[in-house]
């Protein structure tokens, strides 16, 4: 059982219902994630399991060859009390009709008010061996030309690009060791040419249809960010990753003709000339590769624009605050 909240977890306890969960034979586990990236409860290879989780990709659970199937609660539960896939409108009892708390546990007791700025400027953070300052990004120059590290197909999800499960995720505040796992499940060499072009300068890669799917995990963005990752063309992002991408400055464009996917292959150069003047006079960008020219779009807005001229939302608001 893994609780979505504290709240959540104080609620099974004040009711009576977690005494029943533990003593029917669950796990209770932290309330976070945990079993949804494979954060434990890590299944029998190569062997059947349901889990009620909202994503599902090979090696999701922290078991490579994993066979996950997704079911609902309610199958789970009755799953679990008859040992085999159950439906539970088959059961030889009444269906339970479940609602949620009159008065819902709302605890603010652990928030603590911040110190006045020029105390907290005083204040040193302490932090264990594996937690890492946040890298810094400079913005990306008027003029580019970037080497095609890779080039992908559609419905690339964020686990491929930044895979989790317990050898992933506890370097989450370790944002240099992390990016040694981008792009793993997809192609093992990606790091080592992104760590050899990056000390030159950044590249570039290619994406289909729906590129950066599924999870809407920031380090998908910010790790490939750390390795140099410049600019992504795809012919259509997933909005939450797209989003992301923009927040730590790394530019999305789509092809306005999605037959120049072929032409942009790896191991060639892209070239960007006048960037921030095109991003503000349009909703196209040209590239020029193979000595053919491409028109790209977006959809950035003008302060999309403004936070890839600072390299980053992070760097925008530090800019701000500095002011």
């Amino acid at each position: 059982i893994n609780p979505t909240s504290r709240e959540t977890l104080e609620e099974l306890a004040q009711n009576g219902h977690l005494i029943s969960l533990i003593h029917s034979g669950a796990r209770i586990h932290q309330a976070g994630c945990n079993g949804c990236i494979g954060m434990g409860q890590a299944p029998v290879a190569d062997k059947l399991s349901l889990r009620t989780v909202p994503r599902n990709f090979p090696g999701r659970s922290g078991t490579e060859d994993d066979r996950v199937c997704l079911v609902n609660p309610e199958t789970a539960a009755a799953s679990a009390l008859k040992g085999c896939v159950t439906d539970p409108r088959t059961l030889d009892f009444p269906y339970p009709k479940i609602s949620g708390p009159a008065n819902p546990v709302v605890n603010d007791e652990m928030f603590v008010r911040p110190l006045p700025p020029e105390e907290a400027k005083d204040i040193e953070i302490e932090k264990g061996g594996n937690i890492v300052d946040l890298p810094e990004f400079t913005p990306l120059p008027e003029s580019l030309a970037l080497p095609i590290l890779l080039r992908v197909g559609d419905d690339v999800s964020t686990d491929e690009i930044m895979p989790a499960g317990s050898r992933v995720l506890p370097f989450r505040s370790n944002i240099p060791r992390i990016s040694d796992f981008v792009y793993q499940p997809v192609d093992a060499e990606y790091v080592k040419r992104a760590k050899e072009q990056k000390k030159t300068g950044g590249h570039l890669i290619v994406g289909g249809a729906n590129y950066g799917q599924g999870s809407s995990r920031e380090h998908a963005a910010l790790a490939p960010r750390y390795l140099g990752l410049s600019v992504v063309i795809s012919k259509s992002f997933a909005r939450i990753h797209w989003q992301n991408l923009v927040n730590w400055g790394i530019l999305p464009l789509t092809f306005a003709d999605e037959s120049d996917y072929d032409r942009l292959a790896p191991g060639t150069v892209a070239q960007i000339r006048e960037l921030y003047s095109q991003l503000r006079a349009g909703n196209t960008v040209e590239v020029l590769s193979g000595g053919k020219r491409m028109k790209m779009c977006h959809q950035l807005s003008p302060n999309q624009v403004e936070v890839l001229e600072a390299g980053g939302l992070v760097n925008l608001k530090r800019n701000t605050i500095a002011r």
